[in-house]
């Protein structure tokens, strides 16, 4: 796996609240309709990379499930944030992750990997955790 971090063109800036409602609302979603439950930990990282796994076996088209990928990103964003106090920080696309090292993380652009086969959540909470956590 190829890390899903970046180097921007231009100083990024803070970005507002967006990120963390996706993912309280993705952890709601799947609490009430799949009965799945999330509770911020690398660990359950492990469990959406299964939940993106079957979405993708059943084949939908991207454009079909790319809001839930979206949120599925920010929660895997939000799980890093906690653990390493990351904060969210807007790019020209989706906001992206900067950890006290300085480096910058795409877990949205993560998610969709994931749902492509070429990418894991709990893989990225990995590498951007380590020998980093709070």
């Amino acid at each position: 796996m190829t890390a899903s971090y970046l180097t921007p063109a231009y100083p990024p800036a803070p970005v507002d609240g967006r990120p963390a409602r996706w993912a309280a609302d993705t952890v709601a979603a799947l609490r009430e309709g799949a009965r799945l439950r999330l509770d911020y930990t690398a660990r359950s990282l492990w469990r959406v990379d299964r939940v993106i796994d079957e979405i993708r076996r059943d084949g939908p088209p991207y454009e079909a499930v790319c809001r839930v990928l979206r949120g599925f990103g920010a929660y895997a964003g939000e799980v890093i944030a906690r653990q390493t106090g990351a904060e969210w920080w807007a790019t020209d696309g989706d906001p992206c992750l900067r950890t006290p090292d300085g480096r910058l993380w795409t877990p949205m652009d993560e998610a969709r990997r994931a749902y492509e086969g070429d990418g894991s959540l709990g893989a990225l909470c990995r590498e951007a955790t380590a020998g980093r956590l709070r």
